[in-house]
């Protein structure tokens, strides 16, 4: 009699009551002992996101042969255009909602997390958008130089970090979700800060799922495929993204997941997948935008002007593709528009961050599940039908 296994999807779930649990009840000797536990699996898992870009990234580009400039080019462009799309929809449902809410201006005093019992650093072999360069570089001079054996060794690279993915980091993910809720739920970030913002991250929330429809709509109208292939698949990548909030840390389920489907070609996956999670993050620009036009009407009495928010959302689309794919990498990314271009002072940059941090689940899951959606107007743009049956087949 075969042993029941539980799938992915049970096992984050699971992982996210248990550390929700936890966290409600915990001390601080266990809560140090928790965050020691934490620190030390957001180090493996950091340390293999630079060799899976490079190791995705890489083989990808060598595979799309003359197409990979092409290819490069255009995800960038839709990265931005997308990034850019999410910040005026977000502009928009501002000035339309937020003059109609009474939103609490004061958050309550969180609970600091223990110190650590004890620290083993396992610094990445290099930042992520050093691997992403490397990868690119890499990539295109094997094209360049028609390095047959450097491609063959790229290919079993990637098997390597495949089986990494499948043998050692999937496995930790769900407890590292579950330490990670466990550390929300003993500050307070859940049950204290959530209600006083609770309205605008429900309209968030509501427009992440708008503008991925508006994504996924366009993939499958450029792509002529069926885009439900690809997003049942997505509910595990979904669900890791709120555990780890980080696009960086999901990496590895959302290859997976792409993988299983029969909606995108191997090249396609691994081209797309890894640069979208350092270049793709159109949930948490959508949701700073319009947190952003809050805290301005909250703080200083009044939202920015279209101007304003226009200028702002060109920067941002730029500062939004260069962008760490780390829990809060595009608020820290942005800091030098909001300041210089919204006005705000110290106040207003500490009450984003904390605000934004309540959120970033959300916003990363945004990120990562828009990144299929990109991928599957890349397909369509470069890819005809006779790939597409070659997957399905």
């Amino acid at each position: 009699m075969k042993k029941k296994k539980f799938g992915l999807i049970f096992k984050l779930t699971l992982g996210i009551l248990v550390g929700f649990g936890i966290g409600l009840i915990a001390n601080e000797q266990v809560m140090s002992i928790i965050n020691t536990i934490k620190t030390l699996l957001g180090s493996v898992i950091f340390f293999a996101v630079p060799l899976v870009i490079f190791g995705f990234v890489t083989p990808a580009i060598t595979g799309l042969k003359q197409n990979a400039s092409k290819m490069l080019g255009a995800y960038l462009g839709l990265s931005y255009s997308s990034a850019v799309g999410a910040s005026l929809f977000a502009a928009f449902m501002g000035y339309t909602i937020i003059p109609y809410l009474n939103i609490a201006s004061e958050s309550s005093v969180l609970k600091k997390l223990p110190e650590v019992v004890f620290t083993l650093a396992i610094p990445p072999v290099m930042p992520v958008m050093s691997a992403l360069a490397l990868a690119i570089l890499v990539g295109l001079s094997v094209i360049w130089t028609n390095s047959t054996k450097v491609e063959a060794l790229l290919y079993e690279a990637q098997s390597m970090i495949l089986a990494v993915i499948n043998k050692v980091i999937v496995p930790i993910l769900p407890f590292f979700i579950a330490t990670t809720f466990t550390g929300l739920a003993y500050t307070g970030t859940i049950t204290k800060q959530l209600p006083v913002f609770g309205k605008l991250i429900l309209i968030a929330l509501v427009g992440h799922f708008i503008w991925l429809t508006f994504l996924f709509t366009i993939g499958a109208l450029v792509s002529k495929t069926n885009p439900f292939l690809l997003i049942k698949h997505y509910i595990p990548v979904y669900m890791t993204a709120m555990g780890t909030m980080s696009s960086a840390a999901t990496l590895p389920v959302a290859i997976k997941a792409a993988k299983e489907s029969k909606a995108l070609p191997d090249e396609v996956t691994n081209f797309a997948i890894p640069l979208g999670a350092t270049t793709h993050l159109c949930g948490s620009v959508l949701t700073e935008t319009l947190f952003c036009m809050a805290i301005a009407q909250i703080l200083y009495g009044q939202m920015p002007t279209f101007g304003t928010i226009l200028i702002f959302t060109l920067l941002f689309g730029i500062f939004a593709v260069g962008a760490p794919g780390v829990p809060g990498g595009t608020v820290m990314a942005s800091l030098a528009i909001v300041v210089s271009v919204l006005g705000f002072d110290t106040d207003g940059v500490a009450l984003l961050i904390a605000i934004f941090a309540i959120q970033d689940s959300f916003g990363t899951a945004c990120n990562v599940t828009g990144d299929g959606a990109l991928a599957l107007i890349l397909k369509g743009m470069f890819y005809g039908k006779e790939k597409v049956s070659e997957k399905v087949a």
